[in-house]
Parts: structure tokens; sequence; C-alpha cells
């Protein structure tokens, strides 16, 4: 299964692919798709576009798992990680994947164990799970790769409630 984890921002955007691999999860690629600050929203938001497209065009993700936007004290930053998590729902979803949201405690607890974990300590839970020679950086990186780790947790319980649903 093939995991493809955003972690939503306008500036700094988050990837993680991460594929399982028996019981082990790998990274396959995992980085940051930037946009210039002064950049027009539009502009920003179709370049973001374009490397959604290319990225699942080049990993074919089985499934898009989204840190949801649960809370932000500015609203012109909780619009721009919204609408990039639109994109991200709607070029997944176009492309036949799988998409589904968790909340940042969601993965801190799924990762770490914990759902208060710092920055830091979820770049080097990152690294250990995925048996990353180096810290991933920057923390929009890790927390990517962190979503997917997440859904690859949580894979097993969504497959059982779908046997089970009526």
């Amino acid at each position: 299964m093939f995991v493809l984890g955003i972690d939503p921002g306008l500036s700094r955007c988050g990837y993680g692919v991460v594929e399982q691999v028996g019981n082990k999860p790998e990274a396959v690629a995992i980085g940051v798709i930037r946009t210039p600050p002064k950049a027009a929203t539009a502009n920003r938001l179709a370049a973001v576009h374009r490397e959604f497209q290319e990225l699942i065009e080049e990993h074919r993700p089985d499934v898009v798992a989204i840190e949801r936007v649960f809370f932000q004290v500015n609203a012109r930053t909780a619009m721009s990680v919204a609408q990039v998590s639109g994109l991200a729902m709607a070029v997944g979803a176009a492309a036949g994947a799988e998409v589904v949201e968790y909340t940042p405690n969601q993965v801190k607890e799924a990762v770490a164990g914990w759902g208060n974990a710092t920055k830091e300590q979820m770049q080097r839970m990152v690294q250990s799970l995925l048996s990353l020679p180096d810290l991933p950086t920057p923390p929009d990186a890790a927390d990517a790769a962190a979503v997917a780790l997440c859904h690859l947790a949580h894979a097993s319980t969504r497959r059982l409630e779908k046997v089970f649903e009526v």
C-alpha cells in the first residue's frame, strides 16, 4: 500500500510518500512544496495543484491522507490551509485514491504515542519508524510522513469497520 501524507500549507506544504512492505513502512519520498509568499494566492494554489498532480502521477498512492485543519488562531492562515487541503482532496479523489483526514492529535498519538508530542519528538519518531539516516526536515515534511504513518497504523481498523458496515 502506498500512502501520500499531506501536511497542508500554502507557503510550505509537506508531503510524505510511505509504502507498507510487509509489516515495515518505508519512505519513498519526503519533501516540501514551497510557494512564494508575495505571489497571488490563485497562482500559489495553481502551483500546489500541479505539484500534487505530479506526486500522484509519479507515485500512484492508494490513499491520500491529509492532516485536518483543526484550529488556527490566524483566520488567513486557516483559510489558506483549508484551500490546500481541498486541493489535495480533489486531486486525490480524481485520481481514484481513497482520501482520509486525521486530526493533529490522531497523528501524534499514532506516531509518538502522545497527543502533545513536540515537532522535534515527531521528527525523531518519523526518523525511527522509517529507519531514516537523518532527521527529516523541515518539520512540515516530517509531519506529512507522520500523517502517512498514522494512516498505516489505522488501516487495519478501517478495513474492519468496512467489513462490519451495514
